[in-house]
């Protein structure tokens, strides 16, 4: 089976969610600031350096509902661009890892019990992450420290991919990865591109979780924009502790 990471399996709370979105932007306009201007570009205000990055973000947003991955290397490249400033791009990233570091990260309610237990019963597991505002190595470290790593096998982050959900191939690459196919697989995730992603690979189980649907301000504006009619899903739930005996339902574990 696959999940979804963020709002499923892990969560910050909406504070620091719209706190981290808005130090996002600082960390970029910072960097742009700093930066040397280029031959014929005009000086600009801290302001409005920042409403560069954030159309940037906005745009790759956009994208990723088309299943296109615009990495937060090419944003900020093309926030650089935009600006005409050439920026030191190692700095940048070594701030923004600093920021995901202090993020007080929290396992979702029954993660580990779910995740747990479906192993215990043969399932093999991948998470699949849209990884807009960060990169998927910087979310590997917390997410070896909170004890994800003995259940799942494969993270596949969009920004390591050509693909973000709701493209199928992302989704048949981490089956893939864990020798699964869709007839026999579920995917469990919070939103549109996870369902409609899930359908357009064909898979034999779509779960919506709407457990974790409480969202910073920033994440709601940005996200719910680029987002589209959730299809049917086979299942809606509110506790991961309901998931277990679903995915068995639509998928029965091989016997031993």
């Amino acid at each position: 089976m696959t999940l979804d990471l963020w709002h499923t399996l892990v969560y910050v709370t909406p504070e620091d969610e719209e706190r981290y979105m808005a130090n996002q932007v600082r960390i970029a306009a910072g960097s742009l600031a700093r930066g040397t201007l280029r031959a014929g570009a005009r000086a600009l205000e801290p302001d409005a350096l920042a409403r560069i990055f954030e159309q940037e973000y906005a745009d790759a947003v956009e994208a990723a509902a088309d299943g296109r991955t615009v990495t937060p290397a090419a944003q900020i490249e093309r926030a650089a661009h935009a600006a005409g400033r050439s920026i030191d791009e190692a700095r940048y990233f070594q701030e923004l890892r600093a920021e995901v570091e202090r993020l007080d990260f929290r396992r979702a309610p029954g993660a580990f019990e779910l995740l747990r237990g479906l192993r215990e019963d043969g399932y093999r597991i991948a998470v699949i992450s849209n990884t807009i505002g960060e990169p998927g190595a910087f979310l590997r470290p917390a997410l070896r420290s909170m004890g994800f790593d003995p259940y799942i096998e494969r993270y596949v982050f969009s920004d390591e991919q050509p693909w973000s959900k709701p493209d199928p191939r992302i989704f048949l690459l981490a089956l893939s990865a864990i020798d699964a196919t869709p007839d026999r697989a579920v995917h469990v995730g919070d939103g549109w591109s996870d369902i409609e992603g899930a359908l357009r690979a064909g898979y034999r189980g779509r779960i919506l979780f709407a457990g974790l649907q409480e969202y910073g301000e920033r994440y709601r504006s940005l996200f719910a924009s680029s987002a589209r009619k959730i299809p049917p899903a086979d299942r809606e739930v509110t506790h991961l502790a309901e998931i277990g005996t679903i995915v068995r339902e639509l998928v029965p574990p091989r016997p031993a």
